[in-house]
């Protein structure tokens, strides 16, 4: 008898799981009907323009917003912080952890960008968002600023936008922040 309440106990717990996550999903799904509007369409993220990726401050500073004029691109504008080695220490990994987790993503890093530029020329934002998405995860280990901020950023983008020279100016940001971090940890 004992047996037979335990196992009635486990599967309502299942069901009961299983009604959260479906509830969960409708929620998710409903959130991105109302993102895409009426029409159905996918809305266009909108950045303000940057002429070239030149951060190179501690700080991120703001720029002021242009009036944009009909039809003009927005090109993402991205300063991130600096990446700080100090937050890896805070984070609880030891100084020798942390150089070695950052210096295992370079690599994965330097591995990924010939091949983002490969579907760049294609242009295939699908590849290209998945291809970001793979080294996204990893670099947000690192915490904040920097490579991991713009990863977010970009992969967030590819997944909706069509806008070849967006994506063009995002990979240039992401070899920028790369060569940072790598120079950081040379």
């Amino acid at each position: 008898m004992l047996g037979l309440t335990i196992l009635s106990i486990f599967v309502f717990i299942i069901i009961t799981i299983i009604v959260l996550e479906v509830r969960n999903e409708r929620k998710y799904q409903e959130g991105r009907r109302k993102k895409r509007g009426k029409t159905g369409k996918k809305q266009e993220q909108v950045f303000p323009p940057d002429p070239a990726p030149t951060p190179q401050s501690q700080e991120a500073e703001p720029s002021p917003e242009p009036k944009p004029t009909k039809k003009e691109k927005k090109i993402p504008h991205c300063t991130y912080l600096q990446f700080s080695h100090q937050r890896l220490i805070e984070m609880g990994l030891s100084d020798e952890e942390s150089k070695e987790f950052v210096q295992e993503l370079i690599p994965q890093l330097e591995a990924q960008i010939p091949l983002i530029e490969e579907v760049l020329a294609i242009p295939d934002f699908h590849q290209m968002e998945r291809l970001t998405h793979s080294i996204k995860g990893s670099a947000t280990n690192l915490g904040t600023g920097g490579i991991s901020d713009l990863l977010v950023e970009c992969n967030t983008y590819l997944k909706t936008g069509t806008d070849f020279d967006i994506a063009n100016a995002y990979f240039g940001y992401l070899k920028h922040y790369t060569k940072e971090l790598k120079e950081q940890y040379a």
